[in-house]
Protein backbone atom coordinates (compact mmCIF):
# COMPACT_ATOMS: atom_id res chain seq x y z
CA UNK A 1 0.00 0.00 0.00
CA UNK A 2 3.08 2.52 1.04
CA UNK A 3 4.16 2.02 -3.03
CA UNK A 4 0.62 2.91 -4.07
CA UNK A 5 0.47 6.08 -1.96
CA UNK A 6 3.10 7.54 -4.09
CA UNK A 7 1.84 6.54 -7.47
CA UNK A 8 2.43 9.02 -10.33
CA UNK A 9 0.76 9.70 -13.28
CA UNK A 10 3.27 10.62 -16.45
CA UNK A 11 3.36 13.43 -18.15
CA UNK A 12 2.53 11.32 -21.24
CA UNK A 13 -0.64 10.13 -20.16
CA UNK A 14 -1.73 13.10 -18.62
CA UNK A 15 -1.42 14.75 -21.65
CA UNK A 16 -3.08 11.52 -23.60
CA UNK A 17 -6.04 11.47 -21.15
CA UNK A 18 -6.51 15.84 -21.96
CA UNK A 19 -5.57 15.42 -25.69
CA UNK A 20 -8.49 12.27 -26.33
CA UNK A 21 -11.15 13.87 -23.96
CA UNK A 22 -11.97 11.63 -20.27
CA UNK A 23 -15.40 9.42 -20.50
CA UNK A 24 -18.54 10.42 -19.53
CA UNK A 25 -19.54 8.65 -16.16
CA UNK A 26 -22.98 9.67 -16.96
CA UNK A 27 -23.16 8.13 -21.08
CA UNK A 28 -20.20 5.42 -20.99
CA UNK A 29 -18.74 5.09 -24.19
CA UNK A 30 -18.73 9.35 -25.14
CA UNK A 31 -16.33 11.35 -24.43
CA UNK A 32 -16.76 14.56 -22.38
CA UNK A 33 -17.00 18.28 -24.51
CA UNK A 34 -13.65 19.94 -24.20
CA UNK A 35 -12.89 23.39 -22.66
CA UNK A 36 -12.92 25.92 -25.22
CA UNK A 37 -9.16 27.47 -25.98
CA UNK A 38 -10.10 31.12 -26.32
CA UNK A 39 -7.44 32.65 -23.88
CA UNK A 40 -4.16 34.39 -25.28
CA UNK A 41 -1.44 35.83 -23.59
CA UNK A 42 -3.02 39.08 -23.01
CA UNK A 43 -5.99 37.91 -21.33
CA UNK A 44 -3.30 35.47 -18.76
CA UNK A 45 -1.42 38.65 -17.84
CA UNK A 46 -4.91 41.11 -17.21
CA UNK A 47 -5.91 37.84 -15.39
CA UNK A 48 -3.16 37.74 -13.05
CA UNK A 49 -3.55 41.69 -12.46
CA UNK A 50 -7.00 40.96 -11.51
CA UNK A 51 -6.15 38.51 -8.89
CA UNK A 52 -3.23 40.54 -7.96
CA UNK A 53 -4.64 43.67 -7.56
CA UNK A 54 -7.45 43.48 -5.28
CA UNK A 55 -7.46 43.53 -1.81
CA UNK A 56 -4.02 43.54 -1.07
CA UNK A 57 -3.96 47.04 -3.01
CA UNK A 58 -7.26 48.49 -2.04
CA UNK A 59 -7.09 47.45 1.93
CA UNK A 60 -4.52 44.91 3.94
CA UNK A 61 -1.94 47.01 2.71
CA UNK A 62 -2.82 49.28 5.22
CA UNK A 63 -2.23 47.02 7.70
CA UNK A 64 1.05 46.12 6.45
CA UNK A 65 2.54 49.81 6.47
CA UNK A 66 1.35 50.41 10.23
CA UNK A 67 3.30 47.24 11.03
CA UNK A 68 5.99 47.99 8.96
CA UNK A 69 6.25 51.63 8.43
CA UNK A 70 7.88 52.81 4.92
CA UNK A 71 9.78 49.78 4.90
CA UNK A 72 7.01 47.37 3.90
CA UNK A 73 8.10 48.27 0.31
CA UNK A 74 10.92 46.49 1.20
CA UNK A 75 8.42 43.70 1.99
CA UNK A 76 6.96 43.24 -1.61
CA UNK A 77 10.42 43.29 -2.86
CA UNK A 78 10.78 39.84 -0.85
CA UNK A 79 7.57 38.78 -1.98
CA UNK A 80 7.88 39.50 -5.52
CA UNK A 81 11.50 37.67 -5.86
CA UNK A 82 10.14 34.56 -3.70
CA UNK A 83 6.69 35.00 -6.11
CA UNK A 84 9.11 35.25 -8.81
CA UNK A 85 11.29 32.02 -8.16
CA UNK A 86 7.58 30.11 -7.69
CA UNK A 87 6.48 31.70 -10.98
CA UNK A 88 9.26 30.40 -13.16
CA UNK A 89 8.59 26.89 -11.56
CA UNK A 90 5.08 27.48 -12.37
CA UNK A 91 6.23 27.82 -16.08
CA UNK A 92 8.51 25.16 -16.16
CA UNK A 93 5.51 23.31 -15.75
CA UNK A 94 3.19 24.63 -17.47
CA UNK A 95 5.03 24.61 -20.54
CA UNK A 96 5.57 21.01 -19.66
CA UNK A 97 2.08 19.86 -18.82
CA UNK A 98 -0.34 22.24 -19.91
CA UNK A 99 -3.30 20.90 -18.29
CA UNK A 100 -6.16 22.57 -15.75
CA UNK A 101 -5.37 21.34 -12.27
CA UNK A 102 -2.62 23.72 -11.17
CA UNK A 103 -0.09 22.41 -8.56
CA UNK A 104 -2.68 19.68 -8.41
CA UNK A 105 -1.49 18.52 -11.33
CA UNK A 106 2.12 19.27 -11.52
CA UNK A 107 2.16 17.07 -7.85
CA UNK A 108 0.55 14.33 -9.65
CA UNK A 109 3.09 13.80 -12.28
CA UNK A 110 6.41 14.51 -9.54
CA UNK A 111 5.70 13.59 -6.05
CA UNK A 112 2.39 10.97 -6.75
CA UNK A 113 -0.86 10.92 -5.65
CA UNK A 114 -0.86 11.11 -2.05
CA UNK A 115 1.09 14.44 -1.98
CA UNK A 116 -1.03 15.29 -5.23
CA UNK A 117 -4.10 15.08 -3.03
CA UNK A 118 -2.65 17.11 -0.35
CA UNK A 119 -2.04 19.91 -2.63
CA UNK A 120 -5.28 19.56 -4.30
CA UNK A 121 -6.89 19.78 -0.62
CA UNK A 122 -5.05 22.30 0.17
CA UNK A 123 -5.59 24.73 -2.93
CA UNK A 124 -9.83 24.17 -2.16
CA UNK A 125 -9.53 25.77 1.32
CA UNK A 126 -6.99 28.46 -0.42
CA UNK A 127 -9.57 29.13 -3.18
CA UNK A 128 -12.62 28.79 -0.82
CA UNK A 129 -11.50 30.74 2.33
CA UNK A 130 -9.90 33.39 -0.01
CA UNK A 131 -12.72 33.81 -2.23
CA UNK A 132 -15.60 33.78 1.31
CA UNK A 133 -12.71 37.00 2.75
CA UNK A 134 -12.87 39.08 -1.09
CA UNK A 135 -16.82 38.58 -1.06
CA UNK A 136 -16.92 40.11 2.86
CA UNK A 137 -14.18 42.70 1.42
CA UNK A 138 -16.22 43.66 -1.36
CA UNK A 139 -19.39 44.02 0.59
CA UNK A 140 -18.03 46.21 3.02
CA UNK A 141 -16.90 48.32 -0.36
CA UNK A 142 -20.14 48.22 -1.76
CA UNK A 143 -22.00 48.90 1.28
CA UNK A 144 -19.99 52.21 1.91
CA UNK A 145 -20.10 53.32 -1.94
CA UNK A 146 -23.96 53.33 -1.63
CA UNK A 147 -23.89 55.52 1.37
CA UNK A 148 -22.04 57.60 -1.10
CA UNK A 149 -25.33 57.80 -2.74
CA UNK A 150 -27.28 58.05 0.34
CA UNK A 151 -28.61 54.91 -0.21
CA UNK A 152 -28.71 52.87 3.18
CA UNK A 153 -28.63 48.97 3.72
CA UNK A 154 -30.21 48.18 7.57
CA UNK A 155 -26.71 47.31 9.22
CA UNK A 156 -27.84 43.84 10.10
CA UNK A 157 -28.21 42.46 6.34
CA UNK A 158 -24.57 43.63 5.72
CA UNK A 159 -22.37 41.50 8.45
CA UNK A 160 -22.21 38.52 10.02
CA UNK A 161 -23.99 37.59 13.53
CA UNK A 162 -20.64 37.15 15.64
CA UNK A 163 -19.46 40.40 14.61
CA UNK A 164 -22.58 42.11 15.84
CA UNK A 165 -22.76 39.97 18.94
CA UNK A 166 -19.82 40.60 20.24
CA UNK A 167 -19.82 44.35 19.28
CA UNK A 168 -23.38 44.49 21.48
CA UNK A 169 -21.66 43.05 24.52
CA UNK A 170 -18.74 45.02 23.60
CA UNK A 171 -20.67 48.50 23.97
CA UNK A 172 -22.53 47.43 26.89
CA UNK A 173 -19.51 46.41 29.23
CA UNK A 174 -17.84 50.00 27.89
CA UNK A 175 -20.90 51.72 28.71
CA UNK A 176 -21.34 50.19 32.01
CA UNK A 177 -17.66 51.16 33.07
CA UNK A 178 -18.29 54.43 31.56
CA UNK A 179 -15.47 54.32 28.89
CA UNK A 180 -17.85 56.07 26.17
CA UNK A 181 -14.70 56.96 24.64
CA UNK A 182 -13.21 53.65 23.57
CA UNK A 183 -16.39 53.05 21.47
CA UNK A 184 -15.61 53.60 17.96
CA UNK A 185 -17.74 54.37 15.53
CA UNK A 186 -17.25 50.91 13.90
CA UNK A 187 -18.55 49.15 16.78
CA UNK A 188 -21.14 51.26 17.35
CA UNK A 189 -22.59 50.18 13.53
CA UNK A 190 -21.68 46.62 14.27
CA UNK A 191 -24.11 46.73 18.05
CA UNK A 192 -26.84 48.68 16.22
CA UNK A 193 -27.30 45.91 13.81
CA UNK A 194 -27.25 43.74 16.77
CA UNK A 195 -30.19 45.65 17.85
CA UNK A 196 -32.29 46.79 15.33
CA UNK A 197 -32.16 43.25 13.61
CA UNK A 198 -35.28 41.52 13.51
CA UNK A 199 -35.73 38.24 16.29
CA UNK A 200 -36.27 36.59 19.39
CA UNK A 201 -34.17 36.66 22.29
CA UNK A 202 -30.33 35.56 20.73
CA UNK A 203 -31.84 34.86 17.94
CA UNK A 204 -31.09 36.94 15.08
CA UNK A 205 -31.63 37.81 11.28
CA UNK A 206 -28.41 39.45 10.44
CA UNK A 207 -26.83 38.08 7.57
CA UNK A 208 -23.92 39.79 4.63
CA UNK A 209 -26.70 39.71 1.88
CA UNK A 210 -24.52 42.22 -0.35
CA UNK A 211 -21.69 39.12 -0.17
CA UNK A 212 -24.23 36.16 -1.12
CA UNK A 213 -25.58 38.20 -4.30
CA UNK A 214 -21.88 39.35 -5.45
CA UNK A 215 -20.66 35.86 -4.77
CA UNK A 216 -24.06 34.19 -7.34
CA UNK A 217 -23.24 37.08 -10.03
CA UNK A 218 -19.61 36.33 -10.40
CA UNK A 219 -20.37 32.09 -10.09
CA UNK A 220 -22.95 33.05 -12.90
CA UNK A 221 -20.68 34.96 -15.16
CA UNK A 222 -17.79 31.56 -14.63
CA UNK A 223 -20.12 29.68 -15.44
CA UNK A 224 -21.59 30.49 -18.56
CA UNK A 225 -18.41 30.57 -20.29
CA UNK A 226 -14.81 31.42 -20.65
CA UNK A 227 -14.85 33.85 -23.24
CA UNK A 228 -17.45 36.31 -21.03
CA UNK A 229 -15.54 35.76 -17.89
CA UNK A 230 -12.41 37.33 -20.08
CA UNK A 231 -14.54 40.01 -21.00
CA UNK A 232 -15.39 40.97 -17.93
CA UNK A 233 -11.89 40.72 -16.88
CA UNK A 234 -10.35 42.61 -19.33
CA UNK A 235 -12.68 45.36 -18.62
CA UNK A 236 -12.42 45.58 -15.24
CA UNK A 237 -8.59 45.31 -15.19
CA UNK A 238 -8.44 47.96 -17.20
CA UNK A 239 -10.30 50.61 -15.60
CA UNK A 240 -8.64 49.45 -11.84
CA UNK A 241 -4.91 49.50 -13.29
CA UNK A 242 -5.90 53.13 -14.80
CA UNK A 243 -7.24 53.89 -11.26
CA UNK A 244 -4.38 52.76 -9.62
CA UNK A 245 -1.77 54.77 -11.89
CA UNK A 246 -3.86 57.78 -11.35
CA UNK A 247 -3.54 57.52 -7.95
CA UNK A 248 -0.01 56.68 -7.82
CA UNK A 249 0.92 60.11 -10.42
CA UNK A 250 -1.64 62.18 -8.36
CA UNK A 251 -0.54 61.05 -4.97
CA UNK A 252 2.89 61.98 -5.59
CA UNK A 253 2.33 65.84 -5.35
CA UNK A 254 0.93 65.62 -2.00
CA UNK A 255 4.20 63.21 -0.37
CA UNK A 256 6.03 64.55 2.27
CA UNK A 257 9.44 63.24 2.33
CA UNK A 258 9.65 63.67 6.46
CA UNK A 259 6.88 61.01 6.40
CA UNK A 260 9.43 58.39 5.21
CA UNK A 261 11.67 58.95 8.09
CA UNK A 262 12.15 56.93 9.75
CA UNK A 263 12.23 53.71 7.31
CA UNK A 264 11.78 50.80 9.49
CA UNK A 265 9.75 52.26 12.61
CA UNK A 266 9.33 48.80 14.06
CA UNK A 267 12.64 47.18 12.75
CA UNK A 268 12.51 44.50 10.28
CA UNK A 269 10.16 41.96 11.96
CA UNK A 270 7.91 44.78 12.11
CA UNK A 271 7.73 44.64 8.36
CA UNK A 272 7.56 41.12 8.11
CA UNK A 273 4.43 41.06 10.28
CA UNK A 274 2.49 42.29 7.02
CA UNK A 275 3.28 38.87 5.10
CA UNK A 276 0.23 37.48 5.70
CA UNK A 277 -1.73 40.15 4.34
CA UNK A 278 0.56 40.81 1.08
CA UNK A 279 1.17 37.38 0.66
CA UNK A 280 -2.78 37.13 0.24
CA UNK A 281 -2.73 39.54 -2.81
CA UNK A 282 -0.33 37.72 -4.49
CA UNK A 283 -1.82 34.46 -5.53
CA UNK A 284 -3.06 35.00 -8.73
CA UNK A 285 -0.42 33.44 -11.18
CA UNK A 286 -2.21 30.30 -9.75
CA UNK A 287 -5.15 30.90 -10.55
CA UNK A 288 -3.87 31.44 -13.92
CA UNK A 289 -2.16 27.97 -14.09
CA UNK A 290 -5.87 26.72 -14.11
CA UNK A 291 -6.82 27.63 -17.46
CA UNK A 292 -4.37 25.84 -19.35
CA UNK A 293 -6.90 23.46 -21.41
CA UNK A 294 -8.69 27.12 -22.12
CA UNK A 295 -5.30 28.64 -23.85
CA UNK A 296 -4.56 29.01 -27.40
CA UNK A 297 -1.34 28.07 -26.82
CA UNK A 298 -0.45 27.18 -23.42
CA UNK A 299 2.82 26.35 -23.67
CA UNK A 300 4.02 29.57 -24.75
CA UNK A 301 1.61 32.08 -23.30
CA UNK A 302 0.61 30.77 -19.91
CA UNK A 303 4.57 31.36 -18.20
CA UNK A 304 4.78 34.91 -20.30
CA UNK A 305 1.28 35.56 -18.33
CA UNK A 306 2.28 34.66 -15.07
CA UNK A 307 5.98 36.83 -15.09
CA UNK A 308 4.36 39.78 -16.99
CA UNK A 309 0.97 40.18 -14.30
CA UNK A 310 3.67 39.05 -11.51
CA UNK A 311 6.21 42.01 -12.62
CA UNK A 312 3.36 44.90 -13.47
CA UNK A 313 1.85 44.16 -10.37
CA UNK A 314 4.90 43.97 -8.09
CA UNK A 315 6.44 47.49 -9.47
CA UNK A 316 2.22 49.05 -8.76
CA UNK A 317 2.46 47.85 -5.26
CA UNK A 318 5.98 48.98 -4.78
CA UNK A 319 4.79 52.57 -6.09
CA UNK A 320 1.12 52.71 -4.07
CA UNK A 321 3.73 51.72 -0.84
CA UNK A 322 6.02 54.18 -0.98
CA UNK A 323 3.18 57.06 -1.99
CA UNK A 324 0.71 55.89 0.97
CA UNK A 325 3.56 56.22 3.70
CA UNK A 326 4.55 59.34 2.21
CA UNK A 327 1.49 61.55 2.08
CA UNK A 328 0.50 60.33 5.84
CA UNK A 329 2.05 58.86 8.98
CA UNK A 330 2.31 55.22 8.56
CA UNK A 331 1.00 55.32 12.04
CA UNK A 332 -2.53 56.53 10.87
CA UNK A 333 -2.82 53.75 7.96
CA UNK A 334 -4.31 51.25 9.79
CA UNK A 335 -7.49 51.38 8.17
CA UNK A 336 -9.85 49.10 5.86
CA UNK A 337 -9.24 51.81 2.99
CA UNK A 338 -6.07 53.21 3.24
CA UNK A 339 -6.15 54.71 -0.49
CA UNK A 340 -9.53 56.42 -0.08
CA UNK A 341 -8.60 57.25 3.78
CA UNK A 342 -5.07 59.39 2.76
CA UNK A 343 -6.62 61.10 -0.35
CA UNK A 344 -9.73 61.78 2.19
CA UNK A 345 -6.75 63.73 4.45
CA UNK A 346 -5.26 65.99 2.04
CA UNK A 347 -8.67 67.06 0.98
CA UNK A 348 -9.01 65.08 -2.16
CA UNK A 349 -12.99 63.94 -1.50
CA UNK A 350 -13.87 63.04 -4.72
CA UNK A 351 -10.63 61.11 -5.68
CA UNK A 352 -11.51 59.63 -2.69
CA UNK A 353 -15.00 58.39 -3.77
CA UNK A 354 -13.65 57.39 -7.17
CA UNK A 355 -11.31 55.22 -5.06
CA UNK A 356 -14.00 53.45 -3.53
CA UNK A 357 -15.72 52.83 -6.83
CA UNK A 358 -12.58 51.44 -8.57
CA UNK A 359 -11.89 49.40 -4.85
CA UNK A 360 -15.87 47.71 -5.70
CA UNK A 361 -14.55 46.78 -9.23
CA UNK A 362 -11.45 45.81 -8.49
CA UNK A 363 -12.50 43.56 -5.75
CA UNK A 364 -15.21 41.83 -8.11
CA UNK A 365 -12.47 40.98 -10.13
CA UNK A 366 -10.33 38.90 -7.69
CA UNK A 367 -13.63 37.02 -6.90
CA UNK A 368 -13.77 36.59 -10.69
CA UNK A 369 -10.75 34.68 -11.33
CA UNK A 370 -10.54 32.64 -8.11
CA UNK A 371 -14.37 31.54 -8.69
CA UNK A 372 -13.00 30.50 -11.87
CA UNK A 373 -9.87 28.49 -10.92
CA UNK A 374 -11.57 26.51 -8.26
CA UNK A 375 -13.84 24.78 -10.04
CA UNK A 376 -10.88 23.64 -12.54
CA UNK A 377 -9.28 21.88 -9.49
CA UNK A 378 -11.97 19.83 -8.41
CA UNK A 379 -12.63 19.03 -12.41
CA UNK A 380 -8.91 17.57 -12.47
CA UNK A 381 -9.24 15.90 -8.95
CA UNK A 382 -12.48 14.60 -10.29
CA UNK A 383 -11.10 13.34 -13.61
CA UNK A 384 -8.25 11.21 -11.55
CA UNK A 385 -11.26 9.48 -9.80
CA UNK A 386 -10.31 11.14 -6.45
CA UNK A 387 -13.61 13.18 -6.18
CA UNK A 388 -17.05 11.95 -7.40
CA UNK A 389 -17.31 12.38 -11.13
CA UNK A 390 -19.84 15.29 -11.06
CA UNK A 391 -17.22 17.65 -10.49
CA UNK A 392 -15.58 16.89 -14.01
CA UNK A 393 -18.74 17.17 -15.76
CA UNK A 394 -18.44 20.41 -18.92
CA UNK A 395 -21.65 21.62 -20.16
CA UNK A 396 -22.51 20.76 -23.71
CA UNK A 397 -23.19 24.42 -23.92
CA UNK A 398 -21.28 26.93 -22.13
CA UNK A 399 -17.93 24.57 -22.14
CA UNK A 400 -17.30 25.05 -18.40
CA UNK A 401 -17.14 21.98 -15.49
CA UNK A 402 -21.27 23.14 -14.62
CA UNK A 403 -21.43 21.36 -11.38
CA UNK A 404 -17.95 21.83 -9.64
CA UNK A 405 -18.83 26.02 -10.66
CA UNK A 406 -22.09 25.67 -8.46
CA UNK A 407 -20.95 23.89 -6.04
CA UNK A 408 -18.18 26.83 -5.66
CA UNK A 409 -20.41 29.09 -5.51
CA UNK A 410 -22.50 27.29 -2.60
CA UNK A 411 -19.37 26.94 -0.71
CA UNK A 412 -18.39 30.27 -0.81
CA UNK A 413 -21.93 31.90 -0.69
CA UNK A 414 -23.29 30.68 2.49
CA UNK A 415 -20.50 30.90 4.91
CA UNK A 416 -19.76 34.48 3.08
CA UNK A 417 -23.55 35.56 4.53
CA UNK A 418 -22.48 34.63 8.18
CA UNK A 419 -18.62 34.05 8.74
CA UNK A 420 -16.45 36.38 10.45
CA UNK A 421 -12.95 35.39 8.89
CA UNK A 422 -10.50 37.55 11.25
CA UNK A 423 -7.97 35.14 10.30
CA UNK A 424 -8.86 34.14 6.34
CA UNK A 425 -5.68 36.43 5.47
CA UNK A 426 -3.18 33.69 7.21
CA UNK A 427 -4.88 30.48 6.94
CA UNK A 428 -5.38 31.28 2.50
CA UNK A 429 -1.32 32.41 2.64
CA UNK A 430 -0.64 29.70 4.68
CA UNK A 431 -1.92 27.57 1.82
CA UNK A 432 -0.85 29.40 -1.24
CA UNK A 433 2.82 28.97 0.43
CA UNK A 434 2.40 25.35 1.09
CA UNK A 435 1.73 24.86 -3.25
CA UNK A 436 4.57 27.52 -4.19
CA UNK A 437 6.78 24.69 -1.94
CA UNK A 438 5.58 21.61 -3.75
CA UNK A 439 5.26 23.12 -7.31
CA UNK A 440 9.59 24.64 -6.54
CA UNK A 441 10.40 20.78 -4.72
CA UNK A 442 8.50 19.14 -7.84
CA UNK A 443 10.91 20.80 -10.40
CA UNK A 444 13.89 19.34 -8.61
CA UNK A 445 12.40 15.82 -9.76
CA UNK A 446 11.59 16.21 -13.31
CA UNK A 447 13.76 15.03 -15.93
CA UNK A 448 15.77 17.77 -17.20
CA UNK A 449 15.12 18.07 -20.98
CA UNK A 450 16.49 19.97 -23.59
CA UNK A 451 15.11 23.41 -24.74
CA UNK A 452 12.13 23.08 -26.75
CA UNK A 453 11.43 26.31 -29.13
CA UNK A 454 8.30 28.16 -28.26
CA UNK A 455 8.52 26.83 -24.94
CA UNK A 456 9.26 28.25 -21.40
CA UNK A 457 12.85 26.30 -20.11
CA UNK A 458 13.36 27.05 -16.33
CA UNK A 459 16.97 28.22 -16.78
CA UNK A 460 19.35 25.64 -15.38
CA UNK A 461 22.17 27.08 -12.61
CA UNK A 462 24.04 24.71 -10.52
CA UNK A 463 23.44 25.36 -6.77
CA UNK A 464 26.51 23.09 -5.79
CA UNK A 465 29.06 25.83 -4.13
CA UNK A 466 26.03 28.72 -4.46
CA UNK A 467 24.01 27.27 -2.05
CA UNK A 468 26.55 26.31 0.78
CA UNK A 469 27.82 30.27 0.45
CA UNK A 470 24.55 31.13 1.07
CA UNK A 471 23.79 28.88 3.81
CA UNK A 472 27.29 30.21 5.78
CA UNK A 473 25.94 33.84 5.24
CA UNK A 474 22.92 32.91 6.74
CA UNK A 475 24.23 31.25 9.67
CA UNK A 476 26.51 34.56 10.29
CA UNK A 477 23.54 36.49 9.72
CA UNK A 478 20.95 35.21 11.75
CA UNK A 479 22.89 33.11 14.02
CA UNK A 480 21.94 35.14 17.35
CA UNK A 481 18.38 35.12 16.54
CA UNK A 482 17.88 31.67 15.80
CA UNK A 483 19.77 30.97 19.31
CA UNK A 484 17.57 33.29 21.40
CA UNK A 485 14.38 31.46 19.81
CA UNK A 486 15.23 28.78 21.82
CA UNK A 487 15.15 30.83 25.35
CA UNK A 488 11.61 32.29 24.97
CA UNK A 489 8.64 30.88 26.87
CA UNK A 490 6.65 29.45 23.91
CA UNK A 491 9.56 27.02 22.24
CA UNK A 492 7.19 25.17 20.88
CA UNK A 493 6.13 28.40 18.52
CA UNK A 494 9.22 28.19 17.01
CA UNK A 495 8.59 25.05 15.45
CA UNK A 496 8.12 26.49 12.00
CA UNK A 497 10.95 28.48 11.81
CA UNK A 498 13.34 24.88 13.20
CA UNK A 499 11.68 23.00 10.44
CA UNK A 500 12.77 25.68 7.92
CA UNK A 501 16.20 25.16 9.23
CA UNK A 502 16.24 21.67 8.78
CA UNK A 503 15.08 22.24 5.60
CA UNK A 504 18.12 24.23 5.06
CA UNK A 505 20.61 22.01 6.06
CA UNK A 506 18.82 19.10 3.61
CA UNK A 507 18.43 21.58 0.50
CA UNK A 508 22.27 22.87 1.08
CA UNK A 509 23.51 19.28 1.28
CA UNK A 510 22.06 18.35 -1.26
CA UNK A 511 22.59 21.38 -3.68
CA UNK A 512 26.39 20.13 -3.14
CA UNK A 513 26.08 16.12 -3.41
CA UNK A 514 23.51 16.58 -6.65
CA UNK A 515 23.96 20.03 -8.14
CA UNK A 516 20.18 20.81 -8.08
CA UNK A 517 18.95 23.58 -10.05
CA UNK A 518 19.55 26.86 -8.31
CA UNK A 519 16.43 28.65 -8.95
CA UNK A 520 13.89 25.98 -7.57
CA UNK A 521 16.07 25.25 -4.35
CA UNK A 522 15.72 29.42 -3.77
CA UNK A 523 12.04 29.47 -4.72
CA UNK A 524 11.32 26.04 -2.33
CA UNK A 525 13.49 28.12 0.74
CA UNK A 526 12.47 31.52 0.60
CA UNK A 527 8.06 29.90 0.30
CA UNK A 528 9.37 27.85 3.72
CA UNK A 529 10.32 30.99 4.98
CA UNK A 530 7.32 32.93 4.46
CA UNK A 531 5.64 30.34 6.02
CA UNK A 532 8.05 30.03 9.35
CA UNK A 533 6.51 33.77 9.67
CA UNK A 534 3.33 33.13 9.91
CA UNK A 535 1.12 32.82 13.31
CA UNK A 536 1.45 29.45 15.18
CA UNK A 537 -1.87 29.10 15.05
CA UNK A 538 -2.16 29.23 11.58
CA UNK A 539 -0.33 26.19 11.51
CA UNK A 540 -2.39 24.28 13.62
CA UNK A 541 -5.34 25.19 11.40
CA UNK A 542 -3.68 24.24 8.73
CA UNK A 543 -2.61 20.73 10.09
CA UNK A 544 -6.06 20.42 10.88
CA UNK A 545 -7.33 21.00 7.96
CA UNK A 546 -4.81 18.58 5.90
CA UNK A 547 -5.59 15.77 8.84
CA UNK A 548 -9.66 15.83 7.76
CA UNK A 549 -8.83 15.68 4.15
CA UNK A 550 -6.32 12.64 4.74
CA UNK A 551 -9.54 10.92 6.48
CA UNK A 552 -11.47 11.58 2.76
CA UNK A 553 -8.38 10.37 0.85
CA UNK A 554 -8.20 6.83 2.65
CA UNK A 555 -11.63 6.29 2.86
CA UNK A 556 -12.72 7.48 -0.96
CA UNK A 557 -10.05 8.62 -2.86
CA UNK A 558 -7.58 5.82 -2.65
CA UNK A 559 -10.05 3.16 -3.39
CA UNK A 560 -11.40 5.30 -6.71
CA UNK A 561 -8.39 6.45 -7.71
CA UNK A 562 -8.11 6.29 -11.70
CA UNK A 563 -4.60 4.50 -11.37
CA UNK A 564 -5.86 2.28 -8.58
CA UNK A 565 -8.81 1.14 -10.73
CA UNK A 566 -6.29 0.57 -13.76
CA UNK A 567 -4.18 -1.65 -11.72
CA UNK A 568 -7.06 -3.71 -11.13
CA UNK A 569 -7.86 -4.45 -14.29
Amino acid sequence: MAKDLFRRKSVAKILADVQSGFSDSEHPGTAQPHLTRTLTVRDLTLMGIAAVVGAGIFSTIGEAAFNGGPGVSILFVITAVTCGFSALCYAEFASRIPVAGSAYTYAYASFGELIAWIIGWDLLMEYAIGNIAVAISWSEYFVNLLEGFGINIPSYLTMDYLSAANAHTQVQQLTATSALADITDKLRHAAAAWDTAPGAGNFKLIANLPALAITAAITWLVYIGIRETKKATNAMVILKIAVVIFVIIAGLFYVTPANWHPFLPNGFSGVMKGVSGVFFAYIGFDAISTTAEECKNPQRDLPRGMIYSLTICTVLYILIALVLTGMVNYEELQVPDPLAYVFEQVGLHKLSYIISVSAVIATASVLLIFQMGQPRIWMSMSRDGLLPKAFSRIHPKYKTPSFATIVTGFVVAIPALFLNLTEVTNLTSIGTLFAFVLVCGGVLLLPREEAVKGRFKLPYINSQWIMPGLFIAGLIAFWEPAINMFADDNVHHKFPFMLFILLSVALTAASFIKKLSLIPVLGLLSCFYLMAELEYESWIRFLIWLGVGLVIYFTYGYKNSALAKEKVE
